[in-house]
This record gives C-alpha cells, sequence and structure tokens, in this order.
C-alpha cells in the first residue's frame, strides 16, 4: 500500500481518489474547502495548495503527487503560477512523482488530429499559460530537480463534468428543449471520459518509461456536438435532440456580464473547426482502450439529472 497525493476534487480528482482507494491505495485529497469522496482510504484535507510550503508537509511520504486541479476559467493567469511553482516544490521536497491534468489549448489552431509530438504554439492566454506550466515543470525534471509528465485531454464528459456541452446543450436536450452553443453543431470534436483520465494518471505515475513527456488520453473517435446531443438523448429516453449554434453576438453579449463566457471568445476555434484528439501513444503504452462514448454518455446523462447522486 502507497500514498498518494491529489490537488483537486473535481471530475477528475475525484475519480483518481477513487481510483486508488479501491485498489488499496493510501489518498491525500486536497482542497481549499477539505471536500471530497466518502472512502475509507481518502483522507480529506483544507489545504491551500498554492502555498508551497502547506503543499510539502502533505506531499512528504508520497510515491506520486497528482495536480487535477481547476482554477476558475477567468483567474488562469493569476492563480495557476503560484500552484505551479508549488507543485515543483513539493515534487522536488517529497521526491514524489509529479503528474499534472493537462489540456490542449497550448497547441493552438492545427489543422489535423493533435499528437503529443505537436510544438506548443498557443495562440490564448490560456493556452500559454498553460505551456509555461508545463515548460517550467519540463525543466526541473530535466534539471534533475524533480520527475513529472503531464496527461492531456480535450473536453470532458462523466461525472461532473463542465464543458459547453454538459452547460449549455445537454440539460437543455434532456428537458426536451433546445439547446443552444457557440459551436459549429457538424465539425468532429473530440470528447475525453474523466474516468479515462484518472487511469491514465496513475499508470504514468507507476511507470518510470512515462516520465519527462505529455500523454494523451485515450479518447474514443470524435463526435459532433448535434452527434452527441442526439445519442445522449436516445440513450436517456428524452425527445430528439434539439440544437442551434448560438450567434457570436449572444457570446460577447453573455461576456459583458459572465466571466466564463467572456473566456470562452479566445478559444472559439475550438469549436468551429475539427477538434481532433490522436491518444494512440497511450493506448500502445499502457494498454489502456477508451471507454465507449455510450458508456461515458450514461454518466454524464446521470450526472446531470440527479448530481448530489453522483
Amino acid at each position: 500500500m502507497s500514498l498518494h497525493t491529489i490537488v483537486g476534487a473535481g471530475p477528475v480528482g475525484s475519480a483518481t481518489a477513487r481510483l486508488l482507494a479501491d485498489s488499496g491505495e493510501q489518498v491525500r485529497l486536497l482542497t481549499r474547502s477539505g471536500r471530497g469522496p466518502h472512502h475509507d482510504e481518502i483522507h480529506r484535507i483544507a489545504a491551500d495548495a498554492s502555498d508551497s510550503a502547506a503543499l510539502a508537509r502533505h506531499a512528504e511520504g508520497a510515491v506520486a503527487l497528482y495536480c487535477c486541479a481547476g482554477p476558475a476559467y477567468h483567474r488562469w493567469s493569476t492563480d495557476w503560477p503560484p500552484l505551479g511553482t508549488a507543485l515543483i516544490r513539493a515534487a522536488e521536497s517529497s521526491g514524489a512523482a509529479l503528474v499534472t491534468t493537462g489540456n490542449l489549448y497550448a497547441y493552438g489552431q492545427v489543422d489535423a488530429p493533435m499528437t503529443e509530438q505537436l510544438p506548443l504554439r498557443p495562440n490564448s492566454v490560456k493556452g500559454q499559460v498553460r505551456a509555461t506550466l508545463w515548460a517550467e515543470a519540463l525543466a526541473a525534471h530535466e534539471a534533475g530537480r524533480i520527475r513529472t509528465a503531464e496527461v492531456r485531454g480535450s473536453d470532458y464528459l462523466g461525472a461532473g463534468a463542465v464543458s459547453p456541452f454538459t452547460a449549455m446543450v445537454l440539460p437543455k436536450v434532456l428537458a426536451g428543449q433546445r439547446g443552444s452553443v457557440p459551436a459549429d453543431l457538424d465539425t468532429p470534436h473530440s470528447w475525453t471520459y474523466v474516468g479515462d483520465v484518472a487511469r491514465t494518471l496513475v499508470a504514468v505515475a507507476a511507470a518510470k518509461k512515462a516520465w519527462g513527456r505529455a500523454w494523451h488520453v485515450p479518447t474514443a473517435p470524435p463526435l459532433s456536438v448535434r452527434e452527441l446531443a442526439t445519442r445522449a438523448t436516445e440513450l436517456a429516453g428524452a425527445p430528439p435532440a434539439r440544437v442551434a449554434t448560438m450567434p457570436g453576438f449572444a457570446l460577447r453579449l453573455a461576456g459583458l456580464f459572465n466571466p466564463a463566457a467572456r473566456e470562452m471568445l479566445e478559444v472559439q476555434y475550438q469549436w468551429h473547426r475539427p477538434f481532433v484528439l490522436d491518444s494512440s501513444a497511450a493506448t500502445a503504452a499502457f494498454g489502456i482502450e477508451p471507454t465507449p462514448i455510450d458508456e461515458a454518455l450514461q454518466e454524464t446523462v446521470a450526472s446531470v439529472r440527479a448530481p448530489a447522486a453522483i
């Protein structure tokens, strides 16, 4: 039985904590509130992970330190840098392998399926934040100070998953209403299941050969927003899905009052052209097959319909 420290109890942090605890591992789960899944092997701790000294204490004795944190969308530029610094310092002082949950923003706009070999060319503020975080962690790894890797996925499906689809489309179509989202409804888009993110994080943390690089979470073949909404309503026994493209001016108007909507403006390229993830490397290295989209959707639907039960 080994000790693992996880920062963040959102969808990915909670799934990772449960996965480790169910396999008999001990987990320290850090959040500002001290909340998280209830399990005999999960010790929930209220702590500010951007406090380097506090994080180092809670990482002491751990074999791995997982960053599953999710600062508010409009606070990435202010909240991520101190957290990234604290994670590196905690990994260095404790000797724990640092495995960070990342995303695809740092690649910027590309015209082909994304692989781990793509150069990081962010075209957004949030993409630059992610690129800088990874560059700093990788530099510490290459200097021999820490051992690290990053696990990257696309927009999430699963219990508690938050994306334009789960926030703006799914609740509406499940209720028989029209869902509206600022996206091309028929362009291919990759959807990553949070349970597969957890499995990949744990596999990467345990494999020395995996450190020092990024890995893409095994992800099912892409589906358009329309296809995903249609399949979700079929699985849920809801009326046929009705979806519409939200006009650009409506998103800009919403951004005047809603910080999250405002932050969506700079990443609109992800929703108006193919946004496809190539995850074959992780499947080949770790034998992780992506969860079928129907299974991921069923869990997502259950979470939307009864969030307190998930």
